[in-house]
């Protein structure tokens, strides 16, 4: 098996960052997964400012992104991530509980390789949860430039 693969989970319910830390962990992908709390601080995770500027170069395998944040929305995180020709290759998957047309709609139009409703009640979202994490830190290619746990 290759080198595991960093995951950055940006979500701000303390209860959702336990459950999906919780089912990743039940799938022995031991990847490591940095969690940042508001829009504001996954961009200056991915552009490594501020507390995040001393952090191993190299982007996520995958971030899991959730729609409604403080300071700065998933939306809008997006469109920064996918304007950005540097950060545009990473893959992001809207980890969120909005069934809303427009807001599935437009994250699609911004570039978000994934769109997945959070299902309600821990197994169901455990097992969302294991097939992501499966599927996005061990199955998936990631782009080149994306940081391996031991190093860059």
């Amino acid at each position: 098996m290759s080198e595991l693969k960093r995951i950055l989970l940006v979500e701000d319910s303390d209860n959702d960052v336990q459950l999906t830390l919780a089912a990743l962990e039940e799938t022995h992908l031991a990847n490591e997964v940095d969690v940042v709390t508001d829009g504001q601080q996954a961009l200056d995770y991915l552009y490594r400012r501020g507390p995040h500027g001393e952090r191993v170069a190299g982007h996520p395998a995958v971030v899991l992104l959730d729609l409604k944040l403080p300071k700065l929305n998933g939306l809008e995180v997006l469109a920064q991530l996918k304007g950005d020709p540097d950060l545009r290759q990473i893959p992001v998957v809207m980890l969120t509980s909005s069934r809303e047309e427009p807001d599935l709609a437009r994250a699609y139009s911004l570039g978000v390789n994934a769109y997945v409703v959070k299902p309600v009640g821990f197994d169901a979202f455990s097992s969302a949860l294991r097939e992501l994490g499966l599927f996005w830190a061990i199955l998936n290619q990631p782009p080149p430039g994306t940081v391996r746990k031991g190093g860059g």
